[in-house]
This record gives structure tokens, C-alpha cells and sequence, in this order.
């Protein structure tokens, strides 16, 4: 029997809904040169350092588990999420090779013109030590290489310094001192009469998170929080009152580490990072209790998550900041931050400052020349680079154990953000109400669409001068980080608003130089024999 007008009117209307659904879908869009998003995907998850579960979690060639496959995932919640669901903008492999070009430094990276002079060096890896913070991952190898396309079945980012800790004592007791004494406290490397991190007889870092290894600074910053909680624990056993509670003796200490740290991360570094005014639009400290105003991160849904856009384009503007030449201490002096080939090499050892490797005699860092830290002997304050599109020579040929075989950190970025499928630039702008940087403003090459990351960066160097982030990134870094700490049930800002910093401060307020005297690390000159020191 021939079916009947209303029947065949109602198949066709049918048809025409599974044909809209299917241009829809998220796997079905196409970039500009026509490749559909799930070839996109599937090329990041084959590509050693881009997607693949089985690569080390060491350095920045480790991805994250699940954020490869975030493009296509039809899911709303986990680990990571979108701020925006806007049109991807995935340029060509040539047009990332060209943007590349120009974000490539032709100098050393030592030209003092392009320092800032707001932001000392020791920020920029403050702000690597609180990334390892948020993606810390503590699943198995196994679980990772089983469970390749987790999006929701790991543990949420929050400011506890896991990285630190690890599973605490009871799970990962290795890091952990087990003298007489010494209880509660965290287990300290020694050799050559100096400290250093705790390593086994292969000098492998006995850390809660090995990226905290990857570069001598990050190191020896991991090692100054180790301290800083052994003081802690040491002021808790002198003073028992600050148990809340039924709190043991570490578990008070810990809670202590944590919250200064948290008001570090907000008060110092996020306000250096982004402005005081766009902080203060974020962060409302007026009243009785702090308010945290979001107008684009939803932190309402079941557990926090990072953006895609915070974690692959925002969130890398201090990779901006990495300067091509440091100054240790008193006598390791103007070294390269990184030499291509491999750290270990025995020709590199003592001419940069790259990690996984037990830390050189006389190589304990001098902080006072990274933060504004009053110390012994005198020494010139370094400062970060200014924010903006160039990146110092040794980012574009990493070491092997960072850069894998794609050496350049511009290129990584770039390609990356280009296979998580995100929005361009002046799209992300548009959402937020924000006006977009003009063609001349953004000066690629050509105009066009520009890549988030790329966006960020030039957005920070015409809107603030390069001195903090712009509008645009400034806003996602903002709302992440406060959006992350008001959803903690265990930070300071949940359960205790009024809380403030116990630890004496030299400014209007606790910030991370007094962590640092407060840990007592890195605070003395370093001294040897006259031509003793490496790389003097």
C-alpha cells in the first residue's frame, strides 16, 4: 500500500531533523581547511606528547588524561570544560609554522628593555609549581593506558597542594621523614653538605609530582615548600593551640602550608598576573565575607573543572615570562635556561638549568634574586620578561626530556590548541563584551582569525603594556582560580571567610617572600673558593 501525504509529509520532516542533528554534532564540524574534528582528535591521540596515555608524566609533553578527547566529548562535566562554546578556529599546519616564525625571538632573551618591571623571575615559576598544582594526577599507569578517555572519574583541580603531599603519609610514605623526632615532617635530600630534594640512588626526585623536577627553579621551589612545611610543624608542636579540632600535629601544619599558600596564590600572584583592578572585579573583599563575582566560569556544577581555554591558551602566557639567561647565585652566573639535546648530557650539566638530575654542588638557589627577599650579600633582583608574543630562544629548542621530538614550545602550543579545536581570539572577546584587538593591534602576519594563546599574549602587551594580562585573558585566569578556591570545601575562603594569614608579613600583606623566610631556604649567600663555582 502507497503511504498517504500526512505519512510521507511526517517521514520527511523526520529526515530533515536526523540531517540537522548530524551537521550539528559536535564530531561533524569541519576547520578551515576541511578536516572534520574527529581526525583532529585522533591525530592528537597517535602523536607521541599530544594525547597519548602512555607517554611519562614528566614535563610539558605530558597531556593530561582526557583532554585530548574533550573535543568531541558529548559530555558537560569532569575535569575539563569549555567556557565558551564558540566555532573552533583550527588553522593550517603552515599557518601555525607562520605564526610560529614571528613568535620566535631573534635575541638571547636578555635584553633588558623587555623585562618587566612589576613581576620578579621567581613568579614565573610560581605560576608552574601552581599549575602542577591544579592538574596533579595521582591515577596509576595502568588505570591511565585503561581508561584513556577520562572526562569525569578523576579528582577535581583544587589548590591543596597534592603535588606536595602526594596521598599523604600513610600511602606515600616515602616521602616522608620517619626518624625519631621527626614525625609529621617531609623527607629532605642531602649531598655535598647541601639539600636538595629527595631522590633514590638513580637520583630520581621521590616527589609527589615529578614535573616539579623538570628545571633547577621549579626544584628548588618544591624544596623550599617541603621546608616550609617542616617549619610549620615545628611551630605547631611549640604552639598547640592552633589545632582545630581534633587536627594531629601534620594535619595542622598541612592545613596551615595550604592556606598561606592559597592567599599567596591570590594576593600575590594573581594580582601581579592580572591587575588589582580586574581582581578587584572578581574578588570582593569590601564587606564582612569575601564575595567572588563569575560572570563566565560556572563553578555551580557538581565539582570545579578547568577550561580548555584557561588550560591550553590563558594559563601558558608565562611561558612569555621565561627568560633566556639566569643568575642562580653568587656563583652560577648568566647560564642558558635550557640547552637543546638531553639534560644529562655530561657536556650540559653545568651550562643550564635543566631538571630530572640530582642539583650540582653549590647550586642552591639565592632567592633574593628572584623575589623581593632581603638577604645576605648583595645581588640584582631579576624580573620576568614582559608578557607578549616573543619567546625567549631556548623555548624553541627544548631538551629531550621536556620537548620530546617536537623540541619547540611555540609550535606545541600552537598545535595544540589548533587540535583541541578552540575558538579564535576575537571570537572568545566578542563573547565576553569585550573589544576585540584590531588587525594592526594583533600584527600576524596576513591579519585573520588569531589563535587564543597568541591573542592572549598580544592582548597583554597592547592593553597593560605587557606588565599583566589583558581583559580577555586576564578575566579566565581570574574567575578560574577564584571560581576553583570557592568550590573547595577544604580551602580557607569556605570554611573560615574571615580568615587571615598568622604568619608575620614585611608588606600590607602576606605574600610569597615571606613564605619563602618563612621556610628559611634559600636565603644565604653561596660561597666556595675563589673559581670554585660552576659555571663561574
Amino acid at each position: 500500500m502507497a503511504p498517504t501525504k500526512a505519512a510521507a509529509k511526517t517521514a520527511a520532516k523526520k529526515t530533515t531533523r536526523r540531517k540537522t542533528t548530524t551537521r550539528k554534532a559536535p564530531g561533524a564540524r569541519r576547520d578551515v581547511d576541511g578536516r572534520p574534528t574527529e581526525e583532529l582528535v585522533n591525530q592528537a591521540a597517535s602523536s607521541r606528547g599530544f594525547g597519548s596515555p602512555h607517554r611519562p608524566a614528566r614535563g610539558h609533553g605530558y597531556e593530561q588524561r582526557g583532554l585530548a578527547y574533550l573535543p568531541v566529548s558529548q559530555l558537560f562535566e569532569g575535569r575539563f570544560g569549555r567556557m565558551f562554546r564558540l566555532p573552533p578556529y583550527v588553522p593550517t599546519k603552515e599557518r601555525i609554522a607562520e605564526i610560529a616564525a614571528v613568535m620566535t625571538e631573534d635575541a638571547a632573551g636578555g635584553d633588558p628593555a623587555l623585562s618587566n618591571p612589576t613581576i620578579p623571575a621567581g613568579y614565573t615559576y610560581l605560576g608552574q609549581f601552581i599549575d602542577h598544582d591544579l592538574t596533579f594526577d595521582p591515577v596509576s599507569s595502568l588505570t591511565r593506558q585503561n581508561d584513556p578517555d577520562a572526562l569525569t572519574n578523576f579528582r577535581s583541580p583544587r589548590f591543596d597542594l597534592d603535588s606536595l603531599y602526594g596521598r599523604g603519609p600513610a600511602d606515600d610514605a616515602f616521602m616522608y621523614d620517619k626518624r625519631p623526632g621527626f614525625e609529621g615532617m617531609m623527607l629532605i635530600g642531602e649531598h655535598d653538605n647541601e639539600h636538595d630534594l629527595p631522590r633514590n640512588s638513580q637520583h630520581t626526585a621521590l616527589i609527589g609530582d615529578p614535573r616539579n623536577d623538570e628545571n633547577t627553579f621549579v626544584g628548588q621551589l618544591q624544596l623550599t615548600m617541603l621546608k616550609f612545611h617542616n617549619k610549620m610543624v615545628e611551630k605547631v608542636r611549640a604552639e598547640p593551640d592552633l589545632r582545630r579540632g581534633s587536627e594531629s600535629t601534620f594535619e595542622t601544619a598541612q592545613r596551615i602550608v595550604r592556606w598561606h599558600y592559597q592567599w599567596v596564590v591570590v594576593h600575590d600572584f594573581l594580582r601581579r598576573t592580572v591587575g588589582q583592578e580586574m581582581l578587584d572585579s572578581v574578588l570582593d573583599e569590601t564587606g564582612d565575607v569575601p564575595r567572588v563575582h563569575l560572570r563566565h566560569y560556572d563553578a555551580k556544577s557538581a565539582a570545579p573543572y578547568l577550561p580548555v581555554e584557561f588550560a591550553v591558551a590563558a594559563y601558558r602566557f608565562g611561558h612569555s615570562q621565561v627568560r633566556g639567561r639566569y643568575s642562580l647565585n653568587s656563583l652560577v652566573q648568566g647560564l642558558s635556561t635550557f640547552l637543546p639535546g638531553s639534560s644529562s648530557d655530561p657536556a650540559n650539566l653545568l651550562r643550564q638549568f635543566g631538571g630530572f638530575r640530582i642539583l650540582p654542588p653549590l647550586w642552591t638557589i639565592e632567592w633574593r634574586r628572584f623575589f623581593e627577599v632581603d638577604g645576605a650579600g648583595d645581588s640584582v633582583l631579576q624580573m620576568t620578561r614582559l608578557i607578549d608574543t616573543k619567546l625567549a630562544n631556548p623555548l624553541a629548542n627544548l631538551p629531550v626530556e621536556i620537548g620530546g621530538d617536537r623540541p619547540s614550545l611555540i609550535d606545541r602550543n600552537l598545535t595544540r590548541g589548533a587540535r583541541l579545536a578552540l575558538p579564535s581570539g576575537q571570537d572568545v572577546a566578542a563573547a565576553m563584551g569585550v573589544a576585540p584587538l584590531t588587525t594592526a593591534e594583533l600584527a600576524l602576519p596576513g591579519g585573520g582569525p588569531a589563535p587564543l594563546w597568541y591573542y592572549i599574549l598580544r592582548e597583554a602587551r597592547v592593553r597593560a603594556n605587557g606588565h599583566h594580562l589583558g581583559p580577555v585573558g586576564g578575566r579566565i585566569v581570574a574567575e578560574v582560580f577564584l571560581g576553583i578556591l570557592s568550590r573547595d570545601p577544604s580551602s580557607y575562603h569556605r570554611l573560615d571567610p574571615t580568615w587571615r594569614p598568622i604568619l608575620p608579613s614585611t608588606g600590607p600583606t602576606f605574600s610569597m617572600p615571606d613564605l619563602v623566610r618563612a621556610s628559611g631556604h634559600g636565603l644565604d649567600v653561596i660561597a666556595g673558593p675563589p673559581g670554585s663555582g660552576p659555571g663561574a
